[in-house]
């Protein structure tokens, strides 16, 4: 009634449509004191400003009409004012009250871009997650952020699946949850199978693009990706989420929460379970996981416990599809593939991927006194698990068993199944100390972690085992690193609409490995670096609704452990990769109408790339290139044509290069006349595409809203022509798609419950056929060039339906 009473008379009071006012008045605390550095945000139009010195404000260019002002600070309670704009309005002084709990938001603000920091990010909301959430990974549910691209093994987004960011792959993407590092410390990597269903449980996400700001963890090399999960509900809750879909797709996750109780405790717990038989032939997974916290709050300090887990077990389908099979076989699956006792094919049933692992995080965050804060988190992961493979006419004395004689014949092959064991540890501390007063703000932060990874395999059956115990033991390594970090950030802010940041980070890594590797060459080596990676920038507001800046920085990135392990004993040793990263961008927003403009230049030194050359036992390395740059252009924009009808977009155009690019492909023929053919046949291409890295990437969102709670939305991709090795051949390739999925969600609020949801999607509705991702192996036999691949198809058309019922 409140609101309808406001719309009316703003329809008899208001100015003209086009009429532009402006906003303004000031923030204190309870007792009258300014509070500079309060957010202040327009909900319709979603633009916002920060209070500054004596805790002023003002929104310029504001249309005639109502609004919807949230005003928040940290250790205070957020407060929603009511506004009816016909001119210039002065708000006078807005007291906000203490909380009687702190807010969470201390956990990630130190890893985090603010509004004036001069970077390139997108923030996805709850609200959008669970709008797309039907069980896929987080790489699915983010592919419709700038530059994004997304690759799935099953093919449906279920299983092992990843993403790219501009080009750069998943060991190049930092990640955090809670401020707390997630990639795995040896290969640079975040397996989000591991953490099935995490999505339901996480509040908010933010992604910058290039090197960012400072975090913690890996380095950041292409972009940053930050967690924040369930935060306080006040009020209890529950509410079961299901999925059914194609493949036999079955999701269940229930969620419950306490709410707050005597004003200071809340616990909350998730459990999911989640099955599919997935595109790919035999590609099933079986997952489980479970989310849980219990917090403490009251006015100035909050201690929290999280945990969560994941355990996954899934037929391996990361060997792709044969190009010549493309046609015929799409969903072709060779592992698992042997030759029974009567000559027919067959395929081992357990050719399976199995991992635990649990994360368990205990959070730490005070206010002290008006002007600062303070977070610190422990945390430990545990992960164990292995991948189960069976050989055909495997070596004995490749896995350290001797000869097995047979009537008086000896025997040195033998069928077995074997498991590549990981076992690992990973634990440390994390935190900042956060400072603001008027127009000035400064992060004190860092951490520091170890990892203890244990690599081992077994042989658990063999045909011919001889006097071999079962999980007889072939090769063993250890990885032992210690990782720590330290940043300070600072942003002054000025009268004349400018800011200007700067941010400094010392990291250093320490990292050994021992032991023997599976084939069986001793890759003991011990390893230690120091990165400097300053940042800086410029952030300019000509007007309320409009963002340009200017960004600088330098990122170091170690090699990961494959680099390592693989590298050629003779030949040179892989090196840190260093970068320098130009962004330059504008922002422009208005309730309908948003734009945004983003130009990139990431300059690389010493990029370690696939070159086709191999070691000592022939096994691929990665090399590093002197001179490679990714340089781009990211643009988005939004637009409210109707209140029923709404279009979002974004498009990344790019060049991704190598300069001076030297490739090596293998010769068969030096084994068959070694004196005369070369090893391998060196090529020199000059300038090169990067692989994976598609010139052209488009995203459109057209949302039709035609009922109150109905959304019908059409999501459109395009992404271009990729080249799967760094020679920019035509005839290795993924082909360019384009890719459209439907989506119909409604949902209803009766009085006896909180929400009935109910969501439909129709995905790949025009059954494209297209490809992701591949591999490819290049050698000479007889002359000739012939090649090995493996292309990763992705589903054709399919459904998926969601319910979501919230108590």
């Amino acid at each position: 009634m409140k609101r309808a009473a406001l719309w009316l008379a703003w329809s008899l009071l208001a100015m003209p449509a086009y009429s532009q006012y402006s906003i303004s008045g000031a923030v204190d605390d309870d007792r009258g004191r300014p509070l500079p550095g309060a957010n202040l945000v327009l909900l319709e139009t979603g633009r916002g400003t920060v209070s500054g010195d004596e805790g002023a404000f003002i929104f310029r260019d504001i249309p005639a009409r109502p609004y919807t002002m949230k005003v928040s600070f940290v250790g205070y309670e957020s407060l929603v004012k009511e506004i009816v704009v016909t001119g210039d309005t002065d708000l006078g002084r807005i007291s906000l009250e203490r909380s009687s709990v702190m807010v969470e938001e201390a956990i990630v603000t130190a890893t985090r871009a603010g509004e004036t920091t001069p970077v390139a990010y997108t923030g996805i909301r709850s609200e959008e997650i669970r709008a797309r959430n039907y069980g896929q990974d987080i790489p699915f549910l983010l592919s419709s952020t700038p530059s994004l691209v997304t690759t799935s093994d099953a093919g449906h987004g279920i299983g092992y699946t990843a993403m790219r960011i501009r080009g750069t792959d998943a060991s190049r993407i930092n990640v955090t949850i809670n401020g707390i590092p997630l990639n795995d410390a040896e290969s640079h990597s975040v397996f989000w199978v591991d953490l099935p269903d995490i999505a339901t449980s996480v509040d908010n996400i933010q992604i910058q693009r290039g090197v960012g700001t400072s975090t913690n963890g890996a380095a950041a090399f292409g972009a940053s990706v930050n967690f924040q999960t369930r935060t306080l509900e006040r009020e209890p809750y529950a509410v079961y989420e299901g999925t059914l879909g194609s493949f036999r797709t079955i999701r269940n996750a229930l969620s419950a929460g306490t709410g707050l109780i005597g004003d200071h405790f809340a616990v909350d717990i998730r459990l999911s379970d989640l099955t599919s038989d997935g595109y790919i032939d035999r590609s099933w997974t079986d997952l489980r996981s479970y989310y849980a916290s219990a917090g403490y709050y009251d006015a100035g300090t909050m201690v929290k416990f999280v945990t969560f887990s994941g355990l996954e077990e899934l037929y391996q389908a990361w060997n792709g599809v044969p190009s010549n099979l493309l046609e015929s076989h799409r969903t072709y699956n060779e592992l698992g593939a042997y030759t029974d006792s009567d000559g027919n094919l067959a395929y081992y049933d357990n050719q399976v991927d199995h991992y635990l692992q649990s994360h368990y995080q205990l959070h730490l965050s005070r206010v002290l006194g008006d002007r600062m804060y303070v977070n610190t988190a422990l945390h430990y992961t545990k992960g164990a698990g292995y991948y189960e493979q069976y050989r055909e006419d495997a070596s004995l004395s490749d896995y350290l068993l001797d000869p097995v004689v047979i009537g008086g014949e000896t025997v040195a092959e033998t069928d077995l199944i074997r498991r590549k064991w990981l076992d690992n540890d990973f634990y440390g501390i994390v935190g900042g100390l956060q400072y603001r007063e008027n127009k000035f703000s400064a992060v004190l932060g860092g951490g520091w972690n170890r990892y203890l990874g244990d690599h081992f395999g077994t042989v658990i059956w063999a045909r011919f085992p001889g006097e071999s115990e079962i999980r007889h033991r072939w090769y063993e390594n250890t990885g032992v690193k210690s990782d720590w970090n330290s940043y300070l950030k600072a942003n002054l802010e000025t009268g004349s609409g400018f800011s200007f940041f700067a941010d400094l980070q010392v990291r250093g890594i320490m990292y050994r490995i021992d032991g023997n590797d599976d084939d069986l060459r001793d890759i003991t080596q011990d390893h230690r670096y120091l990165f400097f990676n300053p940042k800086a920038g410029i952030n300019y507001e000509p007007a309320q609704n409009q963002r340009m800046y200017l960004f600088v920085a330098r990122g170091n990135r170690e090699p990961n452990r494959t680099n390592l392990v693989d590298a050629d004993p003779a030949g040179p040793r892989p090196v840190k990769e260093s970068m320098l990263d130009y962004e330059a961008g504008y922002t422009y927003g208005e309730e309908d109408l948003q734009l945004g403009i983003n130009l990139y230049f990431m300059d690389y030194t010493d990029q370690l790339v696939l070159t086709g050359e191999i070691n000592d036992v022939g096994s691929a390395v990665m090399t590093n290139v002197r001179d490679s740059y990714r340089a781009g252009i990211e643009l988005s924009g939004g637009i409210r044509f109707a209140s029923w009808l709404r279009w979002d977009a974004n498009a990344t155009l790019s060049r991704n290069k190598i300069r001076n690019y030297e490739g090596y492909v293998d010769n068969w023929d030096y084994w068959s006349d070694p004196e005369n053919e070369p090893y391998q046949v060196k090529e020199e291409l000059g300038t090169t595409d990067l692989s994976f890295s598609p010139g052209i990437v488009l995203n459109s969102n057209l949302d039709v809203h035609p009922l109150k709670n109905l959304h019908i939305q059409l999501l459109s991709r395009y992404v271009g022509k990729q080249y799967i090795d760094n020679t920019s051949s035509e005839e290795r390739t993924l082909d360019p798609y384009f890719v459209n999925d439907l989506q119909l969600s409604c949902a209803i609020y009766p009085q006896f419950i909180r929400e009935i949801a109910l969501q439909l999607k129709v995905a790949n509705l025009f059954n494209a056929e297209y490809e992701t991702n591949a591999w490819v192996y290049r050698y000479y036999l007889e002359g000739s060039e012939d090649r090995m691949d493996g292309f990763f198809p992705q589903a054709g058309r399919h459904l998926m339906a969601g319910l979501r019922i919230g108590f």
